[in-house]
């Protein structure tokens, strides 16, 4: 009879192969006699799905007694043990969206003829998880930002807005963690953003949002965490996907220039080709992304008109005009070394050169006679060399593992500015030459362990961050350069993490909590010589950063979830850095070496409901910030030739943010898809005194600031046909006052149409971005003894036309 049984489930096994194959959950258990406590090798086990207990597949135990299933889709299930000479047994389990590994641990059987007792054992039941932990959002259906940058395609996303820095802000706050397939990573920086317009859309499958991560994650960015996940390939034998992307910046012009000679960049052409190969064989993949950027571009186009309460005002405007070539090289490979053991090793390299040139007149408006010429250039030189080697231990059980990373960086940044100035005052020029070399290491451990309701998470990390630079400053005559600020400064950061994070997952509700504790040790070394900051900088400080989130799942339609977590924002050096940045040398911009880190408790409640072609998400979260900081205008009198306003970074007492979130999806027809997202939320920042230190000692304050403000986009993406596709969208948003003054109002249409070709191998894609040109910056700055409006018209609008072919 065993026989029998024998070659009736390896026909059965045989049958459900591709079942089995299939991406998916897996259910891994372990059979034993309950008398002596000894495994049942060739224990038959079967699993049904319900209601209608169609039988799936079945698995005989192996000599340790364990068997599992794999490639199970979402649902609840029932599995029945049984072997000869034993009582059968029967278990129902539910394989929801939260996990993706389950365990029933250890099954014992009972001998045929012993009594066998109450057997209550739940497991995951038919309600699938609300995901309400994080959205996704996959760009390939991004096309009105084809052939764009990552930092392009995430103004459209729900939540996500960006300034004219290039900084990405999640519900208002820059404050924000940027991870390349789920781990910091050189491309997008360490605890500050950096480098998101010059990773290609196109490579990217989808972008992950998480408001409230998980104690699994680093505790930095009190906004939450945005994941850029890279396209890979499962299929075996070599892919290969050639892009070529031409683009023309600044069609149009929204304020004429300043006069000067050189004025702005228009038109402006870019090239960025890409090749993505990927080889799979047997137990190896190996994969190369290349990617080669050569462009004009116009980054920044400033104007400012400062009023004195002398009655003086001064107009000005700064066009940033950039031409910028940049290659970024990607290639690694994964090693499965047996069935328990991977080892894998990238490396990757990005440089990138620049040079900015621009011509600043300052104009008396009262007079229209022009006080000052300043022509600066910039020529700055930028790279990463990161290497990063990681090893996977997969335990018997499916999903129990461990996972260990090493990484490290070393970063360049050479930067050097050409100052010339013309005045009644002076005809002089200046050069400044900054050099900041960066070394980042990373060791991370991570440890899984699935449960029969859910699974266990742990782990640790230890980040060691240094960055010393060398500041050489050539001075002419009646240099507007500040003196003895000397010429180096060492900045180091030192971060020991443990972490520990456990979900589990019942029917009707879902539990997911955690704690991380951070150790960590700062230090900013000054040169001897620098006479505005009195003595070094170092301190220390251990944190606890809980995270609790607690799911209700009203329907297999609908739920709801409470968030609760605690989150730090660190300075980086580029906040710390005491050498001014003279691009304007009357509106200049600073760091503060004794700036400390700001801390952020979050409390949210979301509800999620979903139709059959739809859903609504809402959210309503709540924001407590400690010390948080931000730039500071303040007058600097040191010149008594020129009207100087210093911007410079202060920790500025408390704060908190209160705002709502609201997505929703509709499949209007079969051709037209319709996606909007509202986010709402009122920033508050206490009234604060303080003292800035540089370049004398003098003091400041901030009025209690309180701004409501508002933002919406929509998304309509229609198919056309089986190979046209068509994406509108439209971007608003509205007014918000901000420390010492108010942002006015910007919006913005976006245009893309993709035509596939080739039975789906190729694409050509045309977008437009920004296609009236109304998406710059406006603010109105009120400080002390000054008034500015303030104008970025920076590049927003760009044409593009891009091809994409894979064999």
């Amino acid at each position: 009879m065993w026989k029998y049984s024998f070659i009736f489930f390896l026909l059965l096994l045989l049958g459900f192969g591709k079942l089995m194959a299939q991406q998916g959950a897996s259910i891994s258990f372990q059979l034993f006699d309950t008398e002596s406590r000894e495994p049942l090798e060739a224990g038959t086990v079967r699993i049904f799905r319900l209601p209608d207990s169609s039988l799936l597949a079945g698995v005989l135990t192996d000599s340790s007694g364990n068997g599992a299933f794999y490639g199970l889709s979402n649902g609840e299930y029932q599995i029945e043990a049984s072997f000869i000479g034993y009582e059968s047994q029967k278990k129902q389990i539910l394989v929801g969206r939260l996990n993706k590994f389950y365990d029933l641990g250890k099954w014992y059987l009972i001998p045929s003829g012993a009594e066998l007792g109450e057997i209550n054992i739940e497991g995951q039941k038919s309600l699938a998880s609300t995901s309400l932990d994080r959205k996704s959002f996959t760009l390939d259906e991004n096309i009105s930002q084809a052939g764009s940058s990552t930092l392009d395609a995430m103004r459209n996303l729900p939540g996500i807005t960006v300034d004219a820095e290039g900084k990405v802000l999640l519900r208002g706050s820059d404050q924000v963690a940027i991870l390349i397939d789920g781990k910091q990573s050189s491309l997008t920086g360490f605890g500050n953003q950096q480098g998101l317009e010059n990773i290609p859309a196109s490579n990217i499958e989808r972008i992950e949002i998480i408001n409230n991560p998980s104690a699994k994650y680093d505790a930095s960015g009190m906004a939450g965490i945005i994941n850029i996940v890279y396209k890979t390939e499962k299929e075996e034998g070599l892919k290969v996907d050639l892009g070529f992307t031409y683009g023309l910046g600044e069609l149009t012009t929204r304020r004429e220039d300043l006069p000067t000679e050189l004025g702005r960049f228009s038109l402006n052409p870019k090239y960025l080709p890409s090749l993505r190969l990927n080889y799979i064989k047997s137990n190896w993949n190996a994969f190369l992304r290349a990617e080669v950027l050569r462009q004009k571009k116009l980054p920044n186009n400033e104007f400012n008109i400062r009023s004195y309460e002398d009655g003086r005002i001064i107009a000005s405007q700064v066009p940033e005009n950039r031409t910028q070539t940049q290659y970024i090289v990607n290639a690694g490979f994964d090693w499965q070394m047996n069935g328990s053991n991977r080892l894998g090793f990238s490396a990757l390299m990005d440089y990138e050169n620049h040079v900015d040139t621009a011509q600043v007149p300052y104009i008396n408006l009262l007079s229209d006679a022009r006080n000052r010429y300043w022509h600066w250039s910039e020529r700055e030189t930028t790279g990463y060399l990161n290497f990063q080697s990681t090893y996977e231990h997969q335990f018997r059980q499916a999903g129990h593992k461990l996972e260990t990373s090493l990484q490290y960086t070393r970063g360049i940044e050479d930067e050097q500015y050409f100052l010339t100035d013309s005045s009644e005052f002076r005809q002089g020029q200046d050069t400044t030459h900054i050099i900041a070399v960066e070394h980042t290491g990373v060791f991370l451990l991570n440890y899984t362990k699935p449960l029969s309701s859910g699974r266990l998470e742990a782990g640790s990390k230890i980040q060691l961050r240094r960055i010393p630079i060398t500041y050489e400053i050539g001075q002419g005559e009646a240099s507007v350069l500040y003196p003895e600020v000397g010429n180096s400064s060492r900045w180091g950061e030192s971060v020991y993490a443990a972490y520990l994070n456990y979900i589990w997952e019942k029917k009707r509700y879902e539990v997911e909590a955690g704690l991380r504790a951070e150790q960590t040790f700062v230090f900013y070394d000054l040169d001897s010589t620098n006479i505005y900051y009195p003595q070094n900088d170092a301190y220390q400080y251990f944190e606890l950063y809980p995270n609790v989130r607690f799911t209700l799942k009203l329907h297999p339609r609908h739920g709801i979830s409470v968030f609760y977590n605690r989150r730090v924002d660190r300075p980086g050096e580029p906040e710390l850095r005491v050498f001014p940045k003279f691009d304007d040398p009357e509106l200049l911009k600073v760091g503060n070496p004794y700036l400390r880190p700001q801390f952020t408790q979050t409390f949210e409640l979301a509800y999620r409901f979903s139709w059959e072609k739809g859903s609504l998400y809402f959210s309503g979260y709540h924001r407590l910030i400690n010390n948080p900081f931000t730039r500071v205008y303040s007058i600097d009198t040191t010149s008594t030739q020129f009207d100087i306003v210093n911007r410079i970074y202060q920790n500025v007492g408390r704060g908190s943010q209160t705002g709502i979130e609201v997505l929703v999806s509709q499949q209007v027809s079969n051709s037209w898809k319709l996606s909007a997202s509202f986010n709402l939320y009122q920033n508050t920042i206490q009234a604060f005194s303080g003292e800035l230190l540089f370049p004398y000692v003098r003091p400041f304050s901030i009025p209690n600031t309180q701004s409501t403000t508002w933002d919406v986009k929509i998304n309509n993406q229609f198919e056309l046909s089986q190979r046209w596709q068509l994406q509108l969208t439209g971007l608003y948003y509205a007014p918000f006052n901000i420390p010492q003054g108010r942002q006015l109002s910007r919006a913005s249409i976006d245009l893309g149409v993709k035509r596939v070709l080739w039975e789906g191998k190729g694409e050509i894609l045309l977008s437009v971005t920004d296609m009236f040109n109304q998406f710059g910056i406006r603010q109105e700055i009120v400080g002390l003894g000054f008034t500015n409006e303030y104008e970025n018209l920076y590049e927003t609008q760009v044409f593009r036309l891009g091809f994409r072919y894979k064999f």
